[in-house]
């Protein structure tokens, strides 16, 4: 069934199937099916002509980005004058318009694309124009603070976007704070990037005029169908359908050379380009063969050295900051090798004469034969092999002077001192051999050699107690600090429990898989008699429990860092939750085990024992519940306040949530940002299940990419069953307003 205009309480299903359309045809409103995802769906608008063939009828707007719902699920005005996207199975309002107060009476998909609703004088109220994701069709005005955001990659948020700034500027993004591509006139306030139905992108003024321009390869040619992607590769392209070959076609972009996008790689390498000219990512500098790590990773078990790469350039991503010296070529390789936390480091030749120095594991860069830099990769020497198989030389015999007598006795006793001392000697050798082999062996074996096939160290018991010199410097519960014999240092946790061999050694296989910035890596673990120990890397600035209670450490908590630390954790459960093969819970989050490097980006460990205790039973809502309660002890600095959480959700309902921040604070605070996490902290800690977000949702919410309803109260035992369940969140691709 199609529509045109729909009123109250219409509605269309993942089930049936129907849509509502424009009345020209070009564009329909709804249920898109991920196809990478069966049974999960997101309302959009996308184009429905019938010149374009279904496969090809491109989505250009999603309701909530990329909510997603399940079967049986549905999209309707409701009665309220609000657009609702309703998951049924999970009895939720997913995304909404949040329209309640407009007097809306109506909803039309116009001509051009663009989604409204009405009042009864027929005044827009509400518009899909206003909310964009990641496209801007011919019209549709990008103003200041509004953004486009890539659409997600394995249901991980886009790190992409595109922004206009208040001074003009239009802007790709990577994260946050990472520029790769600005045009306008800084000068210039209150502009807008509009997308014109002649395939010219422009800058407006509040006047609409023009003042800066970019035109496609076909502006002005007879194009019956256009549009603005920023494409999940985080290039911008206009497109425009060329009916002769029934495609669309990239008109323009961006960043006409790929590899210049930022972080373009990830952590799988850097860019080149192949034979037949297309970009694509390669690992020159791998040191594992593990197809689930990172590209560089480096783990030495011998000492470093320095590999060296020609017409490339590197650039740390995680986090995207480097070191910048003027110095020399050779000085800029030895700086390097000297700082034991330098891992690449690139000489800008082109004179600049700069050295950048990366100190993160994860970067990526680009190579071409045109670049003039040169980067140095610290890698592993190859450890010096004993070779069992030495030649002795031994001494040469006299010949024999022949008698005219033959001394039988002599020859006897001069060939039975010669065996002697010949086997003699043979055995010494061999002994020697026999003991510095099995001397190497056992160093090897005790160190390093002794891994799994996930990579992850087995140490004996002896060993454990050698690193950390017998439990001697305890820096937590159950954790003590621990020095391998290549120096590097690392945390060691007593698990202080019997587990079962075989769920032990299952459990470190599959956390040693896990890979994740905001994770701790596990790095070796100790299964021996009864003892249950895990090696983990050494993370700097210890436990954030210990920053917010020491004065001194929790002054260097600012409130962006500890908005950031907040991201990060729900960064690293999202990932457990659904970037790993199989769902993983974390089951025992708490400060204690949120842990700070030295740049204060958060990491979580001790994640996905929760296998190994089969007397609990732990699930994604309790991961939730104990991220809300962490991110309402991180805000508020009370670790060990009781009432915490009524306190601070009674201060917040009150109108005066800057009360509950950390009084040690020194200014700062954001009171959108502050509105934003407090939101989302008493929809984590709802005491009805169902009713908590996933950590996806948080993750956007954190990011600014997704707005959150103000919660109910979180403490309330159970809803009556006929009450219809409040929205939780809805979706503007711009900051919140409380």
């Amino acid at each position: 069934m199609l529509f045109h205009i729909f009123h109250w309480g219409q509605s269309f299903s993942t089930e049936e199937n129907n849509l509502w359309v424009s009345s020209n045809g070009d564009f329909a409103v709804g249920f898109v099916n991920h196809s990478e995802l069966p049974y999960q769906y997101s309302v959009g608008i996308r184009f429905n002509s019938k010149y374009i063939p279904f496969p090809k009828q491109t989505v250009v707007w999603l309701a909530g980005a990329d909510v997603s719902v399940g079967n049986k699920s549905f999209f309707q005005l409701s009665q309220n004058g609000e657009l609702v996207v309703v998951d049924s199975l999970r009895r939720v309002t997913v995304w909404t318009s949040n329209t309640s107060q407009l007097a809306v009476a109506s909803a039309l998909i116009r001509n051009d694309g663009n989604l409204v609703l009405l009042n009864r004088k027929k005044d827009v109220v509400w518009q899909s124009f206003d909310n964009p994701s990641d496209t801007l069709l011919p019209g549709q005005n990008l103003p200041v603070h509004k953004t486009l955001r890539a659409a997600s990659r394995n249901s991980v948020s886009s790190y992409y976007s595109l922004h206009m700034n208040a001074s003009g500027q239009l802007q790709l993004k990577w994260e946050s704070d990472v520029v790769y591509w600005s045009r306008g006139n800084p000068s210039s306030l209150n502009l807008g990037a509009v997308l014109t139905s002649g395939g010219v992108l422009q800058l407006v003024d509040r006047n609409l005029n023009p003042v800066w321009s970019v035109f496609g390869e076909d502006h002005d040619d007879s194009v019956n169908f256009r549009f603005l992607k920023l494409d999940i590769d985080g290039n911008l392209r206009i497109y425009s359908w060329v009916e002769a070959t029934g495609s669309w076609r990239s008109v323009w972009q961006a960043i006409e050379n790929q590899c210049n996008v930022f972080a373009t790689c990830g952590g799988q390498g850097i860019c080149v380009f192949n034979s037949s000219g297309s970009p694509e990512c390669r690992c020159p500098f791998k040191t594992t063969s593990s197809p689930n790590l990172k590209c560089f990773a480096l783990n030495c078990d011998s000492d470093y050295s320095m590999d060296t790469y020609e017409h490339t350039f590197l650039y740390g991503i995680y986090p995207p900051n480097e070191d910048i010296f003027i110095t020399s070529l050779q000085q800029c390789r030895e700086l390097c090798m000297q700082d034991p936390g330098c891992t690449a480091v690139t000489f800008t030749n082109d004179g600049t004469s700069q050295c950048r120095m990366k100190t993160s594991p994860y970067f990526s860069g680009h190579q071409n034969p045109s670049l003039s830099s040169i980067s140095f990769v610290k890698t592993c020497s190859d450890p010096i092999a004993v070779d069992p198989h030495n030649s002795i030389s031994s001494p040469s015999l006299s010949p024999v002077k022949r008698s005219h007598g033959l001394c039988l006795s002599c020859l006897i006793g001069a060939t039975s001192g010669t065996l002697l001392l010949f086997v003699v000697v043979q055995i010494g050798i061999g002994c020697f051999f026999y003991r510095r082999r099995k001397w190497i062996l056992r160093k090897a074996a005790l160190a390093y050699t002794g891994r799994n096939s996930k990579g992850v160290m087995m140490l004996p018991f002896t060993e454990i107690k050698d690193i950390t010199g017998n439990f001697k410097h305890q820096i937590g519960p159950g954790m003590y600090r621990g020095v391998l014999s290549n120096q590097q240092p690392v945390a060691v946790k007593d698990l202080e429990e019997t587990i079962e061999e075989r769920k032990f050694r299952a459990a470190v296989s599959r956390i040693g898989s896990i890979h994740h910035r905001n994770l701790v890596k596990l790095d070796g673990y100790c299964c021996e008699s009864g003892q249950r120990y895990l090696v983990y890397e050494y993370v700097k600035n210890g436990s954030l429990d210990k920053c917010i209670e020491d004065d001194e450490l929790n002054q260097r908590l600012t409130w962006r860092k500890r908005v950031a630390i907040c991201l990060n954790v729900a960064r690293a459960l999202c990932y457990l939750h659904a970037g790993c093969r199989e769902f993983i819970s974390h089951g025992n989050l708490k400060c204690s085990n949120v842990v700070l490097d030295k740049n204060y980006e958060a990491k979580v460990s001790e994640y996905g024992l929760e296998m190994v205790r089969p007397e609990q039973s732990y699930g994604g809502e309790k991961d939730v519940a104990d991220f809300g309660k962490m991110v309402l002890i991180l805000i508020t600095g009370r670790p060990e306040a009781k009432d915490i959480w009524a306190w601070t959700y009674e201060e917040w309902i009150q109108g005066q949530p800057e009360r509950v921040v950390d009084k040690r604070l020194d200014g700062g605070v954001d009171l959108k940002e502050l509105e934003r996490v407090l939101r989302i902290a008493f929809w984590c800690l709802q005491s009805e299940e169902h009713m908590r977000p996933s950590m996806s949702e948080v993750v956007k919410v954190l990011e600014g990419s997704l707005t959150v309803d103000p919660p109910r109260t979180p403490f309330s035992q159970r809803l009556p069953e006929d009450e219809y369940l409040e929205p939780f969140c809805k979706s503007h691709q711009r900051p919140m307003e409380p």
